[in-house]
């Protein structure tokens, strides 16, 4: 509670969330001691005291649905089909193409940290400069089509509003609030970058998804429900996980640790005491085409 500035409403309420935390300690606990025989381990963070269906509900927001979604800004190329081959491995934080680990709280709005995220890293590679980008301003202003704020969005759908507002503000012109507001018009009217447009990544294709992730930092949705995820402290994440696609968050890179194992680099938004810093490792070219957790299912990165 001190290390999270929990507070509970009632001695009734703070007993039913020891109860929830002291279960999910043992199942940490548990994982840890090699009882599942998988690698990566789990720690308590700032969502131990829910349960994974009050974890699911309050922290996602992805809709899984773009094969219904025909958006106009999208081309159907894929502009890094004939990369002749990928470095090992990439890290754009070591590029300077990735801001800060930013944290949605308790709003549904994933959808824009990943979609501002990749725009933030195209912005770098095309101009030079890292600037922090405003998810409140797609929060806010962003209401006319799939996305509602809080309440789930899309990607493209995000992709689609930038290009048509002809950009977006900055963070700090237009900062974060974590719930729904009403469209700032005069804030969101100061653009500091602007995308032409955006590209989907050929789907249940790890390979082409590594040539984007070469190229820049890519949107990608994955099934972010179970209580592996919730809890996720460090290493190589390699599932439970299925392909029902609810949260929207940002490959920034990817390589190979120590014993061989590949992953992909995950930036998130659930602050810093999640994972490794906000980061998540998630095991890469298994057998499934769709790839771990249904990574490899719904990418696409803005263009500039």
């Amino acid at each position: 509670m001190a290390s999270y500035g929990r507070v509970y409403q009632d001695p009734s309420e703070k007993d039913k969330r020891f109860q929830i935390f002291k279960e999910n300690v043992e199942y940490i606990e548990s994982h840890n001691a090699g009882h599942t025989g998988k690698k990566y381990n789990l720690g308590v963070n700032e969502f131990t005291d829910l349960t994974n269906e009050e974890f699911k509900s309050m922290r996602n927001g992805y809709k899984m649905q773009r094969s219904t979604h025909v958006a106009s800004s999208k081309t159907s190329s894929f502009r890094y089909e004939n990369v002749p081959a990928v470095p090992s491995s990439m890290d754009w934080r070591s590029k300077g193409a990735v801001t800060n680990i930013k944290d949605q709280g308790q709003c549904g709005c994933c959808w824009a940290f990943s979609a501002v995220a990749a725009m933030e890293g195209i912005t770098k590679l095309k101009t030079g400069n890292l600037v922090s980008l405003s998810e409140q301003e797609l929060v806010d202003c962003d209401i006319n089509g799939e996305d509602e704020g809080c309440s789930g969005g899309l990607m493209d759908d995000a992709f689609e509003f930038i290009i048509t507002n002809k950009g977006l503000t900055t963070e700090s012109i237009y900062p974060y609030q974590g719930v729904d507001g009403t469209c700032n018009k005069k804030a969101a009217a100061n653009h500091a970058a602007q995308i032409t447009g955006y590209e989907d990544v050929p789907s249940n294709s790890e390979s082409a998804l590594l040539k984007a992730v070469a190229n820049q930092p890519v949107s990608v949705a994955i099934d972010a429900g179970g209580a592996d995820f919730q809890h996720y402290k460090s290493g190589v994440f390699t599932g439970e996980c299925g392909t029902s696609l609810d949260r929207g968050v940002t490959a920034v890179g990817y390589g190979e640790d120590d014993d061989g194992t590949k992953y992909w680099l995950v930036k998130n938004s659930w602050g810093t005491s999640w994972g490794e810093d906000g980061y998540i490792q998630m095991q890469r070219d298994i057998d499934a085409e769709e790839g771990l957790c249904g990574i490899a299912m719904e990418a696409s990165y803005p263009t500039a």
